[in-house]
């Protein structure tokens, strides 16, 4: 087994590997702006302050970074997501920085285009360095290098699934060598992972091979058999996880969380953390104030163009649901003629309805109409990619009779959504559809992630505004 010596060695490497990487992205950094400085933009006497910025985002860097995990173990996690998490932790320092050079009154003299082309450098070469170095590290794990030996213990599907997934990931360092599975539903394929039958031939199998950590993954039920397994490793300097049988109970990912000290598996909650929630957050402000800033002169025309083709206001506002079921007013460009509604009922466009004026049409087939919601993003009431808002009386009827609707209001809605460039966009008049889109935008919850989301806002461009559903 691992020695005290042992856990030592292998703590001090992981703290020179935390020091190194924060003296790589310092570097990093540094010379992003000097790069950036090479083409001269500025004059000697801004080059010089814009050094004293450098020196502001190297610092806020130093003390941000961790706090988004830009330093946590990549063993074993997705790498994508990581370099999400890298690109907001960037863009949160410049704006840091910017806010400290905004306060000594030295902001103006900084230039813009150095101080972009510094950005975009500097948050290509975090990421690629990242991706270098997991490139290294994965050769080097395929090749069986910085491996970390595992154990199973598991009973039926789920424990066989833990030794099959360990297996089907060679480049993630980890490596599972026994096993000890309880009412096995077929004969593992695994080479090079032992079998035993029973826990104490488990354990010493552990103890003999040093290996470094088991894995438990039992039901919630097993709790007898659990406590055995800490009972048996009690006097044991090895890692002890429990991967718990939930997939069939929890409605997103079963996240592990803390409550008033105590241990607790999210069985129905929100499916984003609270970093993801900053994340996001950051995402949608700094989109929606650049969406603004270009579309501004697209939108004054549109305006211009609702008033003199009918009467009425610019905007239609409506009320709905946002995230846990409070209401706001959402902004769109008014597309249909003034006309009256019977309260509580809400009737949906349909193709050549008559209430639509044409302008409204060709905002409505362009989804130029849902323009203004950036406001509602910019006051945090919406997100830039969400499950679509509905209006609250078809909320009150399909959280009813649609599985899994209520869970759309989990987070903010967006403007446009993983549902939306899968094809369900537009009119749903059919039960069918909306369940459709309620399975994506449940999808969407179980997988968030800053690549995703940035994914569907590139899908959305690419596919264009037009659809043949939008009318």
């Amino acid at each position: 087994m691992r020695t005290v010596a042992d856990i030592r060695r292998s703590a001090a490497a992981l703290e020179l590997q935390d020091v190194l990487a924060r003296l790589l992205d310092v570097t990093l950094i540094v010379l992003g702006a000097a790069a950036a400085s090479l083409y001269g933009f500025g004059e000697a006497q801004q080059i010089a302050v814009n050094w004293t910025f450098v020196a502001f985002a190297v610092a806020c860097a130093l003390l941000l970074f961790p706090v988004f995990g830009v330093y946590r173990s990549w063993r074993g996690r997705s790498k994508l997501r990581l370099a999400g998490q890298i690109s907001i932790a960037w863009i949160v320092v410049q704006a840091c920085a910017v806010a400290l050079m905004f306060g000594l009154h030295e902001i103006a003299m900084v230039s813009r285009l150095w101080s972009a082309v510094w950005t975009i450098v500097t948050l290509a070469a975090l990421v690629m360095s990242r991706f270098i170095v997991h490139t290294i590290r994965s050769r080097m794990r395929a090749a069986g290098y910085d491996l970390r030996t595992v154990g199973v213990i598991g009973m039926g599907a789920h424990g066989e699934k833990v030794v099959a997934r360990i297996g089907a990931s060679p480049t993630s360092g980890f490596r599972a060598v026994v096993n000890f599975v309880l009412q096995p539903t077929v004969e593992l394929d695994a080479p090079g992972v032992a079998s035993c039958s029973t826990i104490g031939d488990f354990a010493s199998y552990v103890r003999e091979n040093n290996v470094r950590e088991v894995w438990v993954a039992l039901p919630m039920s097993e709790e007898k058999m659990l406590r055995e397994i800490l009972g048996e490793f009690s006097g044991d300097l090895v890692n002890i996880r429990f991967i718990p049988d939930v997939q069939n109970l929890a409605m997103f990912d079963g996240e592990m969380v803390e409550l008033m000290g105590a241990p607790a598996i999210n069985l129905v909650a929100s499916p984003l953390s609270g970093a993801a929630l900053l994340q996001k957050a950051i995402f949608d402000r700094l989109f929606a104030i650049c969406a603004l800033v270009a579309i501004s002169p697209l939108m004054l025309l549109i305006a211009i163009a609702i008033k003199v083709s009918s009467k009425g206001p610019v905007f239609f506002r409506q009320t709905r649901k946002g995230a846990n079921g409070q209401t706001f007013r959402i902004f769109k460009f008014r597309t249909m003629r003034e006309h009256a509604e019977t309260a509580g009922v809400v009737q949906q466009a349909t193709r050549n309805d008559p209430r639509i004026t044409p302008v409204g049409s060709f905002l409505r087939r362009t989804s130029l109409d849902e323009l203004p919601q950036f406001l509602n993003v910019l006051r945090g009431e919406m997100s830039v990619v969400g499950p679509r808002p509905h209006a609250t009386a078809h909320d009150d009827l399909y959280q009813k009779i649609v599985d899994g609707y209520i869970h759309r209001y989990r987070i903010k809605p967006g403007i446009t959504g993983w549902a939306q460039v899968n094809g369900f966009r537009g009119e749903t008049d059919r039960i069918e559809k909306m369940q459709g889109r309620v399975e994506y935008d449940l999808y969407y919850l179980r997988n968030w992630s800053m690549k995703l989301d940035i994914r569907i806002v590139i899908a959305t461009v690419m596919k264009g505004l037009v659809h043949r559903n939008a009318y």
